[in-house]
């Protein structure tokens, strides 16, 4: 297309109308190469603010635009840029930067807010930076049957097709139409929580992306697995994410958090223990699912894996008599807590100590406790 002159790179976008014998913008071409004046004088709904804004809600910085969208993508992202802060994490012999929010990200959320809004709404599209968040506004809900819970899996429904193609063809939005994924791993990829659409409704999809501190040992762990690997997919960045934080996940949860079948998400979690980044305990139905001990001890925290992964069967059974020796007694909840292990397994430590003749049982079902046999 650079080989193109104006007027035919401009019916290539199919921005232009043929009326007679003159081109003429169609909304598309208003949009994308129009002048402000007249932007504002064809199309009053175009508007895009950035505002920062302190913990105290007091406005610092309130500029608001009317330039033509390329023109506009580039203006929001300067002033991101004169914003986002760097800190630098070594993995090896690299030092590897980690700011404070990933420009990817930001650029894909900025993207769609400005492409897919709906510009019969009289309002404006908003960027605003808080202390500890970024939050994004785009006029007009989702388009029918995209939902803030499968956003990562619906098709790309574009509001404003032939926009949305001209864009493409631009270089300037995702060929693939799956630029959500980009704000998904760019925000993940520092260890900081999912993006955030929960509070979208029918009058606009509304993202938050957070800030705060970020994890420098995840930042690490990530670059490390993608310098051996390549990089990772934005099921398999979910599902490492949540484990770095939440120690344990169950098949279920990492469903949910990936917006896929549990089938699905047990097979990411297979591929990802296949590589030795995850280890598994329990049952099918009842497995649990945690970092495995390399990634722990790569990022400078073996102990952290004992803790997670819990005491084997000798020491399991050793804490169990240590508690009734020091208590007098221990109940299936009190082992549970205290090996890491589901109800199932503890009922079946239980009933192997009171078939060895260690422990007694009293009572039934729920009310069951057990003592020391010996004594």
């Amino acid at each position: 297309m650079l080989e193109l002159d104006d007027r035919e790179m401009a019916k290539a976008l199919r921005v232009v109308e043929t009326q007679g014998d003159e081109l003429i913008p169609n909304v598309a071409g208003l949009l994308l190469f129009g002048r402000p004046a007249e932007l504002e004088r064809h199309l009053p709904t175009h508007e895009a603010a950035f505002q920062v804004l302190t913990a105290d809600a007091d406005v610092r910085v309130n500029d608001f635009f009317r330039q033509p969208l390329l023109e506009l993508a580039e203006l929001m992202l300067a002033r991101f840029d004169a914003r986002v802060q760097e800190r630098e994490v070594p993995v090896g012999l690299i030092r590897v930067p980690v700011p404070d929010y990933s420009r990817s990200a930001f650029r894909e959320a900025l993207l769609n807010a400005l492409f897919h809004r709906d510009y019969r709404r009289l309002a404006a599209v908003y960027v605003q930076w808080h202390p500890d968040r970024l939050e994004m506004s785009s006029p007009g809900g989702f388009p029918d049957g995209v939902r803030p819970d499968n956003i990562l899996v619906h098709e790309p429904l574009p509001r404003n097709p032939r926009l949305y193609a001209a864009a493409k063809r631009i270089g300037l939005v995702e060929q693939t139409g799956r630029g959500v994924d980009r704000v998904y791993l760019g925000q993940l990829r520092y260890g900081r929580p999912a993006p955030d659409y929960l509070r979208s409704d029918a009058t606009g999809v509304r993202l938050t992306l957070r800030g705060g501190r970020e994890s420098l040992d995840f930042a690490a762990l990530v670059f490390e697995r993608e310098r051996q690997r390549g990089p990772l997919t934005v099921d398999q960045m979910i599902v490492l994410n949540r484990l770095f934080h939440e120690r344990r996940v169950t098949s279920d949860e990492v469903s949910a958090d990936m917006q896929r079948p549990v089938a699905d998400a047990r097979a990411v979690l297979e591929r990802l223990m296949e590589e030795g980044l995850v280890e598994a305990r329990g049952e099918r139905r009842g497995r649990v699912y945690h970092l495995a001990a390399p990634l722990y001890q790569a990022v400078g925290r073996p102990e952290a894996y004992v803790r997670v992964h819990g005491l084997d069967p000798i020491r399991q059974e050793a804490a169990v008599l240590q508690f009734v020796q020091a208590h007098g007694r221990i109940k299936r909840e009190n082992v549970m807590e205290l090996c890491g292990l589901t109800g199932m397994q503890a009922t079946r430590l239980l009933g192997r100590l009171v078939g060895e003749g260690k422990l007694l049982r009293k009572g039934v079902g729920r009310w069951s406790v057990y003592e020391d046999a010996t004594s």
